[in-house]
């Protein structure tokens, strides 16, 4: 049955439909003024992604719809009854010793406060069986049941563990996790209260990438509305359905996502440029008249009337430069041998923890690794075992002339409390003058004064960024990233990615940003099952990979599924009629023996079902191409190595010609192992589509 919105004007419609209402709001911070005159309705089914530069007050937006602040103008309107959701940093308040998964439970406070009421007239009706007491209990449990208490314990576990946490994780107390987990688990909580409003304030911070991939699937099948604060654009772009920017006091409205609203700003920004330069245009033609004729008698009345118009007229503004487009630049202060690092047969364990093992990697000049897993995986442990700062089981070789920098968050132990910003970059000995260091300062958020703060005084986030920007300054040749975009906003995230495009020499990286990764990485590598697994390729091309594999996992689930059920089937065909065996069993068995031995030599094909030669034939040409690929793949395989062990002998170096020479083979090999590559790829393919 149709809705009986659906008989009123669209206008009326949308009225009626809202859940919030921001009518000309103004909010204010003591003088400085957050939103002016500004109107945002929600209503079902949004998807809005809410940006801004850092400090704008996004967050102080989603505090107001939440009712913890008052504006001073305007009004903030909700439908009766509304429930609202709000995930945040303030939540880490929250204290407790029950297990996370009672934790996550009490989002169902209805069914948990039902569930006591009926323990209690349960044990009450052993001894009182009063017709009240039972009508009572039916009454509590049709409720319960209405509100789906028999599956809550299951809900939260499934909610639990897509967010990341192991079965034997639940029954752990939420006081033993730390910070980031316990996020996890509160995210966990308010999405099983599923609010008509659900609005996160950065919830990709605490997530690794399997628990944002399940997120992001969770949400689009999410019935309620939608605000999301994020700097992880390839998040946004995914998630929302709309862009609300909070931008000079105002709140700006885009339809669609991320990748929409960038299009649709530079769209907007460039009719308004013209529309100023046009009018700019007519105010001088207009100027000009008045200055020329305001002393002329036959003339004057006209210009006043003229200058009025001017001074009455709304004046378009001129468009804003928007947000400040510095180039960071590393410079490497010295060029590396062919191989940056080798690890052999590395092990590494934490007690009974396997993180690697037996694992080998090369990282080569120029690579740009990006390291990328669910977290507890041993991503930074690896990182720390190629620096060399790990104490581990095996080889690990560092390369000739190699400049490493580490960036982490323990790197923040090595800033000097007592300087200033500014002098803690001065003191590093990078050689570049003040007025670079507070450019680079400024595109990490640090601007005007801020850069004379005491490190002491600074915030988590804000040394984080204190210590990125020195490890940009360092001159290193191999730089080594654990969540370098963490506390940084969108537009220091695209400068960041600007300076690695332009950087000559070689990183790994780890991050749970995916438009970073997808930006920076020529190489994915992975740990599995102790092992380092490496896919030379951009990010987008290992998603399809990966894509690509779990669709041919599923086709053979499919076709084993079919065979199985096919063998089932004939056996089913083949069983003798119970009454005819009684009276004939030794004819039936003969008969059996005799299916069974034509079932074996035919390899469970029907009866004289006909080969397809021209597919055999076919099957065995790809066979042998494969195997020529493999063998021709060994021999590059062995000529690379043998040239990056000549490459890398001291005496090399001193042979310019010699040097060059045996550069210029290994750039050539290269080309051939990746066409070699490219053609085993696809031989692998074929052949598996022709024996499947």
């Amino acid at each position: 049955m149709d809705s009986p919105l659906k008989a009123l004007p669209l206008h009326l419609q949308f009225y009626l439909a809202m859940l919030i209402a921001l009518q000309d709001i103004t909010f204010e911070f003591g003088a400085r003024a957050i939103v002016e005159n500004a109107s945002w309705h929600i209503v079902p089914g949004d998807r809005v992604g809410l940006i801004g530069l850092n400090g704008t007050g996004k967050s102080t937006i989603l505090r107001v719809i939440n009712g913890e602040y008052t504006v001073s103008k305007g009004s903030v309107n909700k439908i009766k009854n509304l429930s609202l959701g709000f995930f945040n940093q303030d939540l880490l308040s929250f204290e407790s010793d029950e297990s996370i998964l009672n934790v996550g439970m009490t989002a169902f406070e209805q069914a948990l406060k039902l569930e006591k009421e009926l323990e209690r007239i349960t044990k009450e009706l052993e001894t009182n069986e009063e017709e009240a007491l039972l009508m009572e209990y039916a009454d509590k449990l049709h409720e319960f049941e209405v509100l789906d208490g028999y599956n809550m314990r299951h809900k939260t576990a499934q909610v639990l563990e897509g967010l990341g946490f192991s079965t034997a994780d639940l029954e752990r107390p939420y006081s033993q996790f730390s910070g980031g987990w316990r996020m996890r688990v509160l995210l966990a909580k308010l999405i099983l209260q599923q609010p008509d409003v659900l609005m996160l304030d950065e919830p990709t911070n605490h997530l690794d990438l399997p628990s944002i991939e399940w997120l992001e699937k969770y949400l689009q099948s999410y019935s309620g509305a939608v605000i999301i604060v994020s700097h992880d654009r390839y998040f946004l772009d995914r998630m929302v359905n709309k862009i609300v920017e909070l931008y000079q006091q105002q709140l700006h409205h885009y339809a669609g996502n991320y990748e929409d609203y960038e299009v649709e700003k530079e769209l907007r920004r460039e009719m308004q440029q013209s529309a100023y330069e046009n009018q700019q245009d007519y105010i001088r033609q207009q100027e000009r008249f008045i200055e020329r004729f305001k002393a002329k008698a036959s003339k004057a009345a006209q210009a006043q009337s003229i200058a009025k118009r001017l001074d009455k007229l709304e004046r378009v503004e001129q468009v804003d430069s928007g947000p400040s487009k510095i180039r960071i630049n590393f410079t490497p202060d010295r060029i590396p041998g062919k191989i940056i690092t080798t690890l052999n047969n590395v092990t590494k364990r934490f007690g009974k923890l396997t993180i690697l093992e037996g694992a080998s990697a090369e990282i080569n000049r120029g690579d740009k690794i990006a390291l990328i897993g669910a977290n507890g995986k041993g991503k930074s442990t690896l990182l720390r075992v190629i620096a060399g700062t790990e104490p581990m089981e095996g080889e690990r070789i560092g390369g000739h002339n190699v400049v490493p920098s580490f960036y982490a968050q323990h790197q923040l132990e090595s800033l000097d409390l007592n300087s200033e910003i500014l002098d803690e970059l001065k003191n590093f000995g990078s050689g570049r003058t003040e007025v670079e260091l507070r450019a680079l300062l400024g595109c990490f958020l640090f601007t005007g004064d801020d850069v004379y703060k005491k490190i002491k005084i600074l915030s988590g986030g804000e040394k984080a960024r204190v210590a990125l920007a020195k490890t940009i300054i360092s001159q290193a040749n191999f730089l080594l990233l654990d969540e370098p975009t963490n506390h940084l906003d969108m537009n220091s995230v695209q400068m960041l990615i600007d300076a690695l495009a332009q950087y000559d020499g070689t990183y790994v990286l780890v991050s749970h940003d995916r438009y970073f990764v997808s930006q920076t990485a020529n190489k994915i590598w992975e740990i599995v099952d102790g092992k380092i697994k490496e896919f030379k390729g951009t990010y987008a091309e290992w998603e399809e990979y990966k894509k690509r594999q779990a669709e041919n996992a599923k086709q053979l689930a499919s076709a084993d599924k079919n065979t199985n059920e096919s063998k089932k089937k004939e056996v089913k065909n083949e069983r003798p009629n119970n009454n005819n065996a009684n009276n004939n069993s030794g004819n039936n068995n003969n008969k059996n023996n005799s299916n069974n031995n034509s079932n074996n030599n035919s390899n469970s094909q029907p009866k004289n079902a006909p080969i397809d030669k021209e597919k055999q034939k076919e099957l065995q040409k790809h066979k042998r191409q494969f195997q020529q690929l493999e063998e021709q793949l060994a021999r590059l395989n062995e000529k690379k190595a043998s040239l990056e062990t000549s490459m890398n002998d001291p005496q090399t170096y001193s042979d310019k010609k010699r040097f060059q020479q045996l550069e210029s083979e290994y750039a050539q090999l290269g080309k051939e192992l990746k066409q070699v590559n490219e053609d085993y790829e696809k031989a692998f393919e074929k052949l598996m589509e022709l024996e499947g």
